[in-house]
């Protein structure tokens, strides 16, 4: 069934004889747009998100960006949104990362997912077609509606801001 949702709690036994308690997987719909490359698959069972891979070659400089392709669309079902989160391999390793990380695919996008890379790193980076560059995560949200107020509520932090904690 394409598109249920997720919610029933499998039993299933890891590699120690743990039970790992696996939540039943969503089904999401997948167009590969490029038959050369790997569907989007997790590394490790448990795994909080699926490896992204580069749907073209793209050599980065130092401080340089580019919207790299990766040669997928999907339908992330509606109350659901997907992130497109950096790895951290590429970040330690290059200084590779995602430049509006986490980047946000609505569940109503039906376009190639792309992931928009920045070199922070001291030298060249050439990242080679079918790279994984990046991860998906697909997440739920809350429908938010915003009710205008004359006060707010009050709380323990009030309006203490950015270094109010003494951090």
């Amino acid at each position: 069934m394409v598109g249920r949702l997720p919610g029933r709690l499998v039993r299933a036994t890891g590699p120690s004889g743990i039970d790992e308690g696996i939540i039943d997987p969503m089904q999401i719909p997948l167009k590969r747009l490029d038959e050369g490359l790997p569907a989007p698959a997790y590394a490790h069972s448990g795994d909080g998100g699926v490896d992204l891979r580069a749907a073209s070659a793209v050599r980065l400089e130092p401080g340089e960006r580019a919207t790299v392709p990766t040669g997928i669309a999907v339908a992330i079902p509606a109350g659901h949104a997907g992130l497109g989160v950096p790895r951290s391999g590429l970040a330690s390793r290059h200084g590779i990362g995602v430049v509006n990380a986490p980047g946000l695919i609505d569940s109503g996008y039906r376009g190639e997912i792309a992931v928009i890379l920045v070199n922070h790193g001291d030298h060249p980076v050439q990242v080679e077609r079918g790279d994984r560059i990046a991860q998906l995560v697909v997440i739920p949200v809350v429908a938010q509606e915003f009710v205008e107020v004359s006060e707010l509520p009050s709380s323990a932090r009030g309006e203490g801001g950015f270094g109010s904690t003494g951090a």
